[in-house]
């Protein structure tokens, strides 16, 4: 009886074709991380990076550990650089101490042209928050009542305009004020109407000078009603007939 053979097995071989779609996988799960990565901060040179890699994965089909990681060429700090910077160009206080020093110089000038004509009784400066004032005493540059300026102190006037040439320009307000002995006249109803001319008039001797530039300007009046002395004696209404002049910081043009 003839033996039968034995049939020998042969090993079934693993079916390998999951690999190309594992591979696939593991190369989208690469560039989703990138974009991820890169989305934090993207600047040039790292999206131009950014292209490249894409470029590669998409046209050659090669695998994950074929491409460094472009994370080595990164440079974060230059974002914190920058915003570290434009945080001092934000910072009010910063800003206000500039100006300050810039006010300081304008009012170091007309101090020098106040003691030069021997004015020191006439106009005054000082530094406040709103910038900086020089005062200048009715009696400088009007008869009592009128809001004409006299004659003989347009040169004066004149003088005062050179001082406010500054470059870049800064906002000018020019502010009439008085006492609180009310007026009445065919002329000025009012104080307040007395103390807007007196600003507007002046202002307009100051933008004789054609190196002033009107759109800096503006002219306001308060009558009585914004007084620094007291109105119950001569004295005091007399330092109250004024009219102020406000260089502003630039800083108040972006509040």
């Amino acid at each position: 009886m003839a033996r039968r053979k034995k049939k020998v097995r042969h090993e079934e071989h693993m079916d390998e074709s999951w690999l190309v779609p594992y591979a696939d996988i593991l190369t989208l799960l690469l560039a989703l991380f990138i974009v991820l990565f890169a989305s934090s901060s993207v600047d040039a040179n790292k999206f131009q990076q950014l292209s490249s890699v894409f470029n590669q994965i998409f046209t050659s089909g090669s695998g994950v550990l074929n491409y460094p990681s472009p994370v080595q060429d990164v440079t974060p700090s230059t974002t914190d650089d920058n915003e570290k910077s434009s945080g001092k160009e934000d910072d009010p206080e910063a800003l206000w101490m500039v100006e300050k020093k810039e006010l300081k110089e304008i009012q170091n000038k007309v101090n020098q042209f106040i003691e030069k004509n021997d004015l020191t009784k006439k106009l005054d400066t000082s530094l406040t928050d709103e910038g900086l004032l020089l005062t200048i005493r009715d009696n400088v540059l009007f008869e009592s009542g009128s809001a004409v300026i006299r004659q003989k102190d347009v040169k004066i006037s004149n003088d005062i305009a050179e001082l406010l040439i500054m470059n870049p320009p800064r906002s000018i307000v020019i502010s009439g004020h008085t006492d609180n002995i009310p007026i009445k006249t065919y002329q000025y109803e009012s104080n307040w109407d007395l103390s807007v001319m007196r600003a507007v008039n002046f202002m307009k001797i100051l933008l004789e000078n054609e190196s002033l530039n009107p759109q800096w300007f503006s002219a306001k009046g308060y009558g009585e009603f914004s007084p620094i002395a007291s109105n119950e004696t001569a004295k005091g209404r007399a330092k109250n007939r004024r009219v102020e002049i406000l260089i502003m910081p630039r800083t108040a043009l972006n509040q």
